[in-house]
């Protein structure tokens, strides 16, 4: 079976690798798509983001990383997988990825959401969180992997 596994990912955090490796583990291929939300304001760019995810999965054969601007259901049409996978920190990401399950079910019945925990180890981890630390120059090197940390504090340098 092929799973697709979108979010933002900006930046990548060991949590959104953790849901990762272990969809890689169940799944025949896992798709990480890297979307852009016109919400949001991003630290990294799509590229860059989605280059940062390619990094951090060396050696993992059956996960592909690709990026979307379009909407969640339409790119999923395009690749010809309807089963996602959202990952779970706490009841708070349930309420709002259960809401975002129904809405992509009712624009396409065929799509089915797995939800997957987190490891309890990273059930605090969040972009948001590693941005925001970062920020304040605090120590991220437990919530990312040692080349999304150097690139976090690059750009906040910058900002």
């Amino acid at each position: 079976m092929i799973v697709a596994y979108p979010g933002s990912f900006d930046p990548v955090t060991y949590g959104h690798l953790d849901i990762i490796k272990r969809c890689s583990q169940k799944f025949d291929k896992v798709i990480v798509v890297v979307m852009n939300n016109s919400s949001k304001k991003y630290l990294f760019t799509l590229e860059e983001r989605k280059q940062m995810i390619k990094e951090s999965l060396v050696g993992i054969d059956n996960v592909e990383v690709d990026s979307s601007s379009a909407l969640l259901v339409d790119y999923l049409h395009d690749i010809n997988v309807n089963v996602l996978v959202k990952g779970l920190r706490a009841l708070s990401d349930f309420e709002f990825e259960f809401q975002m399950a129904l809405m992509n079910n009712c624009l396409d019945p065929d799509i089915e959401t797995f939800f997957l925990m987190t490891s309890n180890k990273y059930s605090f981890v969040s972009s948001s969180m590693v941005k925001e630390i970062a920020k304040y120059n605090g120590d991220i090197s437990n919530l990312v992997p040692q080349n999304i940390e150097d690139k976090v504090f690059e750009r906040i340098e910058k900002i």
